[in-house]
């Protein structure tokens, strides 16, 4: 079911998506930018907020759950991670932390607490933060959980696991104006 979902979402030319009608759907092709593979991951991170529901007993038809009515009322906002799916772009993006102009004393501050925060719960520092992650949080300056989102290498449980320190440390940086 996820598929005819994503199918209308994208914009697919089909006949089944004709024939139902939803070509003619205020949604149909408001994606049309983005992958499959990248609305399976909207649609994963949706249901396992609770606002989206496979129901089984109708074919696994997609139904948004009663958590979602805050949301279609505009009374909530919705935070949800990037997916970052296209393995030649990540490829590329990678290549560029070598060149990138990135901040180089943010860097070393975000160093400095990585280390002090694998010290403390006994890890070493990569599994904490890579450093080309630090290298993209020197570069892109995230000052919210969802900018923080964007940083390539942190995902939603690092971010509830470290993000308010790093953030904390890059706004600190940003205040004194140090770059």
């Amino acid at each position: 079911m996820w598929g005819y979902v994503v199918e209308v979402l994208r914009g697919m030319q089909n006949i089944r998506v004709r024939d139902n009608g939803h070509d003619k759907i205020t949604t149909y092709g408001i994606g049309k930018e983005h992958s499959h593979d990248y609305w399976v991951s909207i649609m994963r991170q949706l249901i396992h907020k609770g606002l989206l529901s496979q129901n089984i007993t109708r074919n696994s038809t997609l139904q948004l759950t009663e958590e979602a009515r805050p949301l279609l009322r505009g009374d909530m906002e919705l935070q949800l991670a990037v997916p970052r799916l296209d393995t030649a772009v990540r490829s590329a993006k990678n290549d560029k932390l070598v060149t990138k102009n990135y901040d180089k004393k943010l860097f070393a501050k975000l160093r400095k607490l990585r280390k002090s925060i694998a010290d403390e719960d006994g890890l070493p520092p990569y599994v904490v933060f890579s450093d080309a992650t630090l290298v993209d949080m020197a570069d892109i300056l995230p000052t919210s959980y969802g900018e923080m989102l964007a940083v390539n290498g942190v995902g939603q449980r690092k971010l509830e696991k470290y993000a308010d320190a790093f953030l904390d440390v890059i706004q600190e940086h940003l205040t004194l104006g140090e770059r």
